[in-house]
């Protein structure tokens, strides 16, 4: 069952100069990682928007600047959600994970607590596979207006719940929260 709850923002907006060439255009099972992805959120919740140049099929916005970075697209995410009355949580995801699977994001979503609830994996944080609560989604409009442009300073919150290997490892795998920056990634995951 598809959560009215919580919503989802894709974000698809990098500039993928590391990779040569536009990541949200790599094909996986027969679709593009950005449709893909946007069908995966698609299956879990009710709303989801795509912060880029709105190549996944979801409705679309755009940070402001454009490749104002991964906190400016979560603000901006936020502002559009607000905008169509969603007063919620929201999944963050970042469009470059091709091993994400609905299980993981389902257990995101049905996590039980009100706050932001972010996977660790060895000891990294995954801000851009997590559910941040309202209070942090207004936290990063906050962060943005006032000049702040590293994600870093909301996960950094106190209310942020980190969830360990042990919390997640029976739905997931650590793959699923691999982004490819590199060509190479995509053949170090076992994907052609």
């Amino acid at each position: 069952m598809r959560s009215e709850s919580v919503a989802a923002i894709l974000i698809s907006g990098g500039a993928s100069s590391r990779f040569g060439c536009d990541k949200t255009q790599v094909i996986i099972g027969g679709t593009t990682l950005a449709v893909r992805t946007a069908v995966l959120l698609s299956l879990v919740v009710e709303t989801a928007i795509e912060v880029g140049p709105g190549v996944s099929g979801l409705p679309c916005t755009r940070e402001i600047p454009p490749g104002g970075g991964p906190l400016a697209a979560v603000a901006a995410g936020a502002l559009e959600l607000q905008r169509r009355h969603h007063s919620g949580s929201a999944l963050v995801l970042a469009c470059d994970l091709p091993l994400i699977t609905e299980q993981l994001l389902e257990f995101l979503v049905n996590w039980e607590s009100d706050c932001s609830v972010v996977p660790e994996v060895r000891g990294r944080l995954q801000p851009l596979c997590a559910r941040w609560s309202r209070q942090d989604l207004d936290g990063a409009i906050h962060l943005v207006n006032n000049g702040v442009r590293s994600l870093r300073h909301l996960s950094n919150q106190n209310n942020v719940v980190r969830l360990c290997e042990s919390d997640w490892k029976q739905v997931a795998h650590e793959d699923q929260f691999v982004d490819i920056d590199y060509q190479e990634d995509l053949r170090e995951l076992g994907i052609t």
